[in-house]
């Protein structure tokens, strides 16, 4: 036999029915707003650490260029001729190039200084400045001594360039310009030539 009571139920026992319903309701919302949060949160971190990365490669593809340039012994004795044509660079090592970077402007030479005989570097065994006596001055017996101590100008000049690469990658949007300033020593007509 099932005994069933007739007594009506507590006033304070309806709502309380109610209030964990409401209670319940609450707390899977919160808990779908921080799954979205997480979510969003996490992609969010993905797509910073991917662009962090690509703005790397893409510099070091501008470095890659201007270090290819400045290791020519061509780029400060034709600048527009270097700049005309893109540097292709190979990131990964996969031997497709990855980024096309620009010497824009071409390298300039902003400031030369006509390097004295007494700064030449005469040492044997090398002779490293044995070029820049001149044709005359070939012999490095006896008359080295009087050269490089006497206060003429050599037929060479100390150069200081400035060499800037761009990089506009398409596909990422990533961009890139950097700037290397190097000296480079070089016949005194060649700096007439392209320092201003």
């Amino acid at each position: 036999m099932i005994y069933v009571s007739s007594a009506p139920l507590r006033k304070g026992a309806m709502k309380e029915r109610g209030a964990t319903l409401i209670i319940a309701l609450i707390m899977l919302v919160t808990l779908a707003l921080l799954a979205v949060w997480a979510f969003n949160s996490s992609t969010a971190n993905l797509r910073i650490v991917g662009n962090t990365q690509v703005r790397q490669e893409a510099a070091a593809a501008v470095q890659t260029a201007i270090e290819t340039t400045i290791s020519s012994t061509q780029f400060h004795l034709n600048p527009p001729a270097v700049a005309a044509n893109p540097i292709l660079v190979d990131v990964n090592g996969d031997g497709v190039n990855d980024y096309s970077v620009a010497l824009s402007p071409a390298p300039y030479c902003y400031r030369f200084k006509v390097i004295p005989t007494s700064a030449l570097d005469l040492a044997p065994p090398a002779f490293k400045d044995k070029k820049c006596l001149g044709p005359t001055q070939t012999d490095f017996g006896s008359d080295v001594d009087t050269v490089t101590t006497g206060s003429a100008d050599s037929i060479c000049a100390s150069t200081d360039w400035n060499v800037r690469g761009t990089l506009t990658d398409v596909s990422t949007g990533a961009a890139v310009a950097m700037n290397q300033g190097m000296s480079v020593r070089v016949l005194t007509t060649d700096a007439n030539t392209y320092c201003k």
